[in-house]
């Protein structure tokens, strides 16, 4: 596209989404040749001598783990079926880790594990670790094993198994405690760590390990493991999208300090090498939570290196990397982690006067978006801004909204240039004039689209813009609303001053807003309006109103019915007298609704129908509870 005023609409299409970055899979490929040494196989079975796992083996096992997850959560019964179907996982561990099936099956059977068994699994695969870490099922057995260390670490072993294991223990050696066993397994690694990390699958064992070291679990691992634990650990409540921390002895940490070393001795491979790079990335999560001072190293040794390359034809020789695909993510990182006062001299080293370059660019404008993540100082965004600012229209035409939306929300978290911005955003939206149509910017932001394709208007270029149309704007049903568009009208409602978003909000129509609560993105803008500090009761009430006559449609919709839910706790009883009194006019249908019936019964919708003076009680008495709770809160 163009960056005319008029470019949007002559292409004729919206701003485009964009923002897919085109990578390949974390753990695809393997790296380059010589990067890493041939694994020793002296001390491994033969390729033929690998154990073999039996169909009627096979079938046990999954009979097992199907018993164990419909068997009571608690009691004697169930204790010895999880010790007998553990000791015959250890008589099998490695043909089961090996197999495909099997591995699956291993991986949630260890979510059953106390802690004895855990250790007596870890123990036997030991001796085979290097075959297991690099090989594609097994390397997933060591990775559940590793995450069974926050449920383990530091729980009291049963008395009854205590006396069987001292029993057993004089055979073979006593049994190495939990945090020996990863300790063993971090020295192993430590020993051919750029083999480890350059390995396809042995660098999620790294990963992995980093983390407990650490006492952190990062999200996506988390994630990928969820359908790997007992049904107790899957019901423990998890934070969206914030790590997981839990209590690791001092060992471990050291332990960290000595991984972290091996990341400074071979810097270059790091850096460069895809599948090591992951690894470093990890670390540098985990470090700047747990040992900021050794991520202040490795990021020093990170900016070090890149910046001691050639340099490129037009400035840092940083910005090569910053368009490479395998150092570029590295390079988000670092930028996430950096202190304020080490980001405001990388931005003034490398990227200052580089900005519009890195945003046009299809793989270098991801890690300028994490440097506006990171903003958190009026200095540093003041100069971004103002070298940004100017080209918001053409970042949004070549794609690249990530970029228009990251420096939103540093405008937001830092509290300055929002008027400004807003403009701006008015203005390559093509709603800023005449002033009429900035109350069509709602639909517009949350669509990415500009004013004259949103409404399919034939305008010439250069004429001057119509006035809005507010028959054509009522009769138009809600466009598509977009993830960043929600993004972005997030972060405006956020803004000192969200007027004009407010008021675009209300003069959206019932069946408009209605669609704008039942899209999984849009229906969150709608939560920042309810939770927004800047949104004032009375504009919020203005904004709600619209949805008067709409609430049963909201309330047996899959997300309307959770805003319907978040209105209802914080309105006043006269509005809660409103919502019920119209939900109740068709509560059959909300009682054979999915989604509707959970609606009514915390509306109390029986109640409300029955017997109305006890509803109005039970309801003045909630509200009396919010309201002196809100006042401790306050004070």
């Amino acid at each position: 596209m163009g960056l005319g005023p008029r470019s949007l609409h002559k292409a004729g299409r919206r701003f485009p989404a964009g923002d897919k970055r085109g990578r390949r899979a974390k753990g695809s490929g393997r790296p380059p040749p010589g990067r890493q040494r041939p694994p020793d196989r002296s001390s491994e079975p033969a390729p033929d001598a690998h154990p073999h796992l039996s169909p009627e083996a096979l079938g046990y096992f999954r009979q097992a783990l199907s018993a164990l997850k419909e068997a009571p959560e608690t009691g004697e019964e169930r204790e010895l079926m999880v010790h007998n179907v553990l000791k015959e996982v250890e008589a099998e561990a490695l043909a089961l880790a090996t197999n495909k099936t099997g591995s699956e099956i291993m991986q949630e059977l260890l979510g059953f594990s106390p802690l004895k068994p855990l250790c007596r699994v870890w123990a036997t695969l030991r001796s085979n670790f290097r075959f297991v870490a690099c090989h594609r099922c097994g390397v997933h057995v060591l990775q559940s094993a590793l995450l069974q260390l926050p449920r383990l670490l530091g729980s009291p072993a049963e008395k009854e198994e205590e006396d069987v294991e001292e029993e057993e223990d004089g055979k073979d050696g006593p049994l190495e405690t939990l945090e020996e066993l990863v300790l063993g397994l971090a020295s192993e690694v430590c020993d051919d760590f750029l083999f480890y990390c350059g390995d396809t699958h042995g660098s999620f064992v790294v990963r992995t390990l980093l983390q407990v070291l650490g006492g952190t679990l990062l999200e996506s691992e988390r994630a990928r493991h969820r359908g790997s634990q007992s049904p107790e650990a899957q019901r423990a409540p998890a934070r969206e999208g914030k790590p997981s921390d839990f209590e690791v002895p001092e060992t471990f940490l050291n332990r960290l300090q000595d991984l972290s070393s091996c990341f400074l001795k071979d810097i270059a491979v790091f850096i460069t090498d895809k599948i090591s790079s992951f690894c470093l990335q990890v670390a540098l999560q985990i470090l700047h939570r747990k040992l900021p001072q050794f991520c202040a190293q490795l990021c020093s040794a990170v900016i070090g290196y890149l910046s001691s390359r050639n340099s490129s034809a037009d400035g840092s020789p940083l910005l090569l990397f910053l368009r490479d695909q395998t150092s570029s993510r590295l390079l988000e990182q670092v930028l996430l982690v950096l202190e304020p006062p080490r980001l405001q001299s990388l931005f003034e080293d490398h990227f200052q006067g580089q900005l519009q370059t890195l945003a046009a660019h299809p793989i270098a404008n991801f890690p300028l978006q994490r440097l506006l993540d990171a903003v958190t100082t009026p200095e540093l965004l003041s100069p971004v801004f103002e070298e940004l600012s100017p080209a918001l229209e053409a970042v949004l035409a070549q794609g690249h909204p990530g970029v228009v939306i990251a420096l939103v929300g540093a405008c937001r978290r830092v509290g300055a240039h929002q008027a400004r911005v807003l403009q701006l955003l008015l203005e390559a939206f093509h709603c800023a004039e005449p002033p009429s149509r900035q109350v069509a910017c709602v639909p517009l932001f949350a669509t990415l689209t500009a004013y004259e394709v949103y409404y399919r208007l034939a305008e010439e270029e250069g004429a001057v813009p119509a006035e809005h149309q507010v028959e054509m704007a009522t009769a138009r049903a809600l466009g598509e609303v977009t993830v960043l568009g929600s993004l972005l009208l997030q972060h405006l409602l956020h803004f000192s001053s969200p007027g004009i978003v407010l008021r675009s909000l209300g003069a959206l129509t019932g069946p408009q807003l209605l669609t704008l609560a039942q899209n999984p993105a849009g229906s969150h803008v709608l939560d920042a309006v309810l939770t927004s500090p800047s949104v004032t009761r009375k504009q919020r009430r203005r904004v709600l109103k619209t949805l008067k006559g709409q609430y049963v449609a909201l309330a047996c919709s899959r997300h309307g019915s959770r805003v319907l839910d978040a209105i209802w706790s914080g309105a006043a009883l006269g509005a809660r007298k409103e919502i019920a009194a119209e939900l109740g006019e068709r509560n059959q249908e909300l009682i054979r609704d999915p989604f509707g019936h959970h609606v009514a019964r915390n509306v109390a919708l029986t109640t409300f129908l029955k017997r109305r003076e006890a509803w109005e009680q039970q309801q003045g008495a909630v509200a009396k509870r919010r309201r002196a709770l809100n006042s401790i809160l306050e004070d």
